[in-house]
């Protein structure tokens, strides 16, 4: 893939993985717009990064997702690429859990709700172009999940097989489907502290655009590259491995 001149949507991008992307994708000279939840994060961003196009969204939002389609397409309308990689993981027990379902919706929401929808809204758009690209941010537990993230892991598993599904159907397009299965990566997803023994995230971006950039359409990382290419019995060592612990 050329990452030059192109002009990219990334949802979650105001910092971590989606940050660290942004960042690169700008230096291979591509335009780059990213969006949040939260105005303060996206403010640190732009003032870190001040070609760095920010809007506020909550994707968990139909309406947001609506209005953020149409604001790119109005104020950016030669967008030819959109990262799916906004994402919560939140450590549930379901053993007498007493959580609202809010709680556990907005996680779907976000994770495969919204990524689906804005996959529907831009596929359109795309098609108009001359070549469009779509790139989807799963996990390694997409293949072993965590027991302890039991929803963050199937909302993962469902995106992965919804990019294997879309590739297949846009495959004599113009539109390319790719996919971003991250291990555990230093940031602050499902909170601060709790993947430390990640990967570096600066290593793990430079590994990833240098893949993208070879043309790879599947990428993992250390871990999760081998849960990725992992047998049906790899993989449940793999998930005895992550939950028993």
């Amino acid at each position: 893939m050329n990452l030059a001149n192109k002009t990219i949507l990334i949802t979650g991008g105001a910092s971590g993985i989606g940050l660290a992307l942004a960042v690169r994708f700008m230096q291979a000279g591509s335009k780059v717009i990213v969006c949040g939840r939260r105005e303060d994060k996206l403010q640190e961003a732009k003032q870190q990064y001040p070609a760095l196009g920010t809007r506020v969204c909550d994707v968990a939002q139909e309406t947001d997702r609506v209005a953020l389609y149409n604001w790119v397409t109005q104020t950016c309308p030669e967008v030819n690429m959109l990262v799916n990689n906004a994402g919560i993981q939140r450590r549930v027990s379901f053993i007498d859990n007493q959580e609202a379902w809010q709680n556990h919706q907005q996680e779907i929401a976000i994770n495969f709700e919204a990524p689906v929808h804005l996959c529907t809204l831009f596929i359109p758009y795309f098609r108009q172009q001359q070549e469009a690209a779509i790139l989807n941010i799963t996990s390694g537990l997409a293949f072993a999940p965590a027991a302890f993230a039991p929803v963050y892991s199937a909302t993962k598993a469902a995106l992965h097989s919804f990019t294997l599904s879309l590739r297949h159907q846009l495959a004599k397009t113009n539109i390319q489907v790719l996919e971003i299965a991250p291990p555990a990566v230093q940031t602050d997803l499902g909170g601060p502290g709790l993947h430390t023994f990640g990967a570096p995230l600066q290593d793990f971006a430079d590994s990833v655009v240098n893949e993208l950039t070879n043309g790879s359409i599947e990428i993992g990382y250390g871990s999760s590259e081998k849960a990725r290419k992992a047998s049906r019995e790899e993989l449940e060592v793999l998930f005895q491995q992550i939950n028993n612990r």
